[in-house]
């Protein structure tokens, strides 16, 4: 049932999820892990906090999806909802004293920037870059990080970032040219922007089968919310 409907739109896959076919909600996540990803990424909150944040994101989206008036595009209420996830963590007295960005270690794992090519030297700098850019980004203010993640890695129009920030366009732009002063030699040094924190696909399939298990346990639809 899901191939059929991968190619509407996000308002049409709405309607059809709040006619009571939870199951395409699976569309929605697929098409927003990275975003949802990237932003949690720029927070500062290592892989296995982000994978948390994303499914408590996509929860909540759903309860409240017959609340989602249209009004801006999916893709901006679902960050906002991201964002607010966010920030409530961050500010929870029991997170103050948790140190962001612990390396994830598991031996087996798959490798979250994997390069699928058989050459060894270009995989190991592909992922020293990537290190690299990811630690200057948490060095640049939190104002100017997010501005540049959601206009530069999440593809948002200046007004969307504007709307989900809630400041003017012209600081949009003010502080996406200084964040971007600021990375300048990291970034046009060594790769584009839309490089930085790939989501591999096994994370994909992960994220999708946690949170569609999270809403078979949810007894109301978003309809009677």
């Amino acid at each position: 049932m899901i191939k059929q409907f991968e190619q509407y739109t996000d308002d049409e896959v709405i309607r059809e999820i709040i006619k009571g076919k939870t199951p395409l909600y699976e569309i929605l996540i697929r098409r927003y892990n990275p975003y949802l990803y990237k932003t949690a990424r720029t927070y500062g909150y290592n892989h296995q906090d982000t994978e948390d944040l994303m499914q408590e994101a996509y929860v909540a989206a759903y309860v409240n999806l017959s609340s989602f008036e249209g009004r801006s595009s999916f893709k901006t209420w679902l960050l906002r909802i991201m964002l607010n996830c966010c920030y409530q963590k961050k500010n929870k007295s029991s997170y103050k004293n948790e140190k962001l960005l612990q390396p994830d270690i598991n031996e087996n794992g798959t490798p979250m920037y994997a390069n699928h090519t058989n050459d060894t030297s270009k995989n190991i700098v592909n992922r020293e870059l990537k290190e690299i850019l990811e630690d200057s980004l948490q060095k640049i203010p939190e104002d100017y990080r997010l501005v540049f993640s959601l206009r530069e890695q999440s593809g948002l129009t200046i007004a969307e970032t504007s709307e989900l920030l809630g400041i003017t366009e012209g600081n949009v732009k003010v502080r996406l040219n200084r964040a971007k002063t600021m990375l300048k030699k990291q970034i046009e040094q060594f790769y584009s922007p839309e490089e930085l924190y790939e989501f591999n696909l096994i994370y994909c399939n992960r994220i999708v089968e946690k949170v569609m298990n999270e809403l078979g346990n949810l007894t109301n639809s978003p309809r009677q919310q």
